[in-house]
């Protein structure tokens, strides 16, 4: 339960009530326990009284010639019923019941389950004349054939068991008084004296200059807050390298869009000269067209990684047919890979077959694949005598329910030493001649990352020359194919009524 409730909650308010909310609610709950111990400690010494009187009583009761007679002197019996306090009544009556002394009309005992023991002294509660009494009675046995039972009752008013208790609670309410102010003050000094640590924690941080991505130091920190200072540190590594990521890769970019830009920029002033010809002026407009498309692929490519980056969680996932996305980017690349005499093709399974569907963006997939493809393209050489080969397959393992994607070239390969490299943005295998900006691979590694997919990267013909590359890509399959949408139920054609 908490006493106060805001939107936003401190730590020092939230301990604060946790604390101070079972306290107030145990308070009155001690005091109820302390009325209860009261009333039992004001009883105790009273009803030793009452008991001691009714057993002075019990033996005042004699036998005389074969009859039952009560012999209380006047003077005792001033005596019992002197009180300032309470007033005190007997009864005495005869192993018959009948009346022997003292009140005719107090209340009887109630009827014992078994037949009572004579001298032992009982304790009830009971109301006389709609006051509230405390009786003591006691069973005397007389003398007499058949050993009767006599009765003999005291009983007086509880005016002084209750002044008793309210004394007693009164000694134990009023210190109670002064002690829970101080200590809801002593819990209030205690915690914020506990959470000084975290105010000198949030002080160094504060402290701090923006770009101080150092660990946060365990000193002063108390022993639970730790894990969140580890986490904290954890949480600073992984920005420091994201942002050491992402100055290597606009310093790259920037090295890259710098070289097509120069050459535009030669070229322009080249074309500008006088006395240029025809031909040498077609030359620098063809060169000015070959920088401006490489300046555009790679201002592509950076986008096309931002975006597969910025994807995230708020990817949008579907079923998706594999072979059905494949087929597409084969076809769609097949124009670029005849004006390069390379023998482009699918050979995998079909797109109805079992396994070939995974949970995944269709618009990401499709970008992994085609850069699969341009990579494998752009580094196979290929003239139209020796027209290169780069095979694209689908291998579904409905057991495993694994769905695999091959990309095979036969191309010079990737050297083992470099396969880890090729996969880091702007790099390229050197001596290739191949023209591009060295973000593909990135690309697919960023959008299998995504769809929890792995890429692995392997000789295509072991022990051959050239070995050519293999890129793989396995996904999870999907256990079973989406159901088909229901087409809308037609509403049936009425018959045109007759003429």
């Amino acid at each position: 339960m908490k006493i106060f409730q805001r939107e936003q909650r401190s730590l020092f308010g939230e301990i604060l009530d946790w604390m101070l909310t079972p306290l107030l609610l145990l308070w009155p709950v001690s005091l109820a326990l302390t009325w209860l111990v009261a009333q039992n400690l004001a009883n105790k010494p009273f009803d030793r009284a009452l008991e001691y009187n009714a057993q002075a009583l019990a033996q005042l009761v004699i036998v005389q010639r074969g009859q039952v007679q009560f012999n209380f002197p006047q003077s005792a019996s001033e005596i019992l019923r002197a009180d300032e306090s309470d007033t005190v009544f007997f009864q005495v009556l005869g192993v018959k019941g009948e009346y022997l002394a003292g009140e005719r009309d107090l209340p009887a005992p109630p009827e014992p389950d078994e037949p009572p023991s004579s001298g032992t002294v009982q304790l009830r509660d009971a109301e006389y004349r709609g006051i509230d009494l405390r009786i003591a009675h006691v069973w005397v046995r007389m003398p007499l054939p058949g050993e009767p039972l006599a009765l003999v009752q005291v009983a007086e008013t509880r005016e002084k068991r209750s002044v008793l208790a309210t004394e007693i609670i009164k000694g134990v309410m009023l210190p109670q008084f002064v002690i829970l102010p101080l200590a809801a003050l002593l819990v209030w000094l205690a915690l914020a004296r506990g959470i000084k640590p975290l105010h000198r924690l949030e002080e160094r941080i504060r402290a701090r200059r923006p770009e101080d991505l150092s660990p946060i130091h365990h000193k002063d920190v108390p022993l639970e807050v730790v894990p969140l200072v580890d986490s904290v540190n954890d949480l600073l590594g992984r920005l420091g390298d994201s942002l050491a990521t992402q100055k290597r890769f606009l310093a790259d970019a920037a090295h890259q869009l710098k070289t097509p830009l120069a050459g535009l920029r030669m070229q322009a002033d080249l074309a500008q000269r006088a006395g240029m010809s025809t031909d040498e002026l077609k030359q620098s407009l063809a060169q000015i067209g070959r920088s401006s498309m490489r300046a555009t692929h790679t201002v592509n490519q950076l986008l096309a990684l931002a975006r597969a980056e910025s994807a995230g969680r708020g990817l949008a996932m579907q079923p998706c047919n594999l072979v059905r996305i494949v087929t597409d980017v084969v076809h769609d690349c097949l124009p670029r890979a005849m004006d390069k005499h390379v023998d482009l093709g699918y050979d995998g399974a079909e797109s109805s077959a079992a396994g070939v569907w995974l949970q995944g963006n269709p618009t990401l997939l499709a970008e992994l694949v085609r850069n699969l493809v341009d990579n494998a393209i752009n580094y196979t050489p290929s003239t139209s005598s020796r027209p290169g080969m780069v095979t694209v397959r689908v291998l579904p393992d409905p057991f495993g329910q694994v769905l695999l994607l091959q990309v095979e070239d036969s191309g010079p390969g990737v050297p083992e030493a470099e396969r880890e490299l090729v996969f880091q943005p702007f790099y390229r295998v050197l001596g290739s001649e191949a023209d591009g900006s060295g973000l593909g691979l990135p690309i697919v590694v960023e959008i299998a990352r995504q769809h929890g997919a792995q890429v692995q990267l392997e000789d295509a013909h072991p022990g051959q020359q050239p070995p050519g590359a293999s890129f793989s890509v396995r996904f999870a399959a999907l256990r079973s194919p989406p159901k088909p949408a229901r087409a809308p139920a037609r509403a049936p054609e009425q018959e045109p009524p007759p003429a």
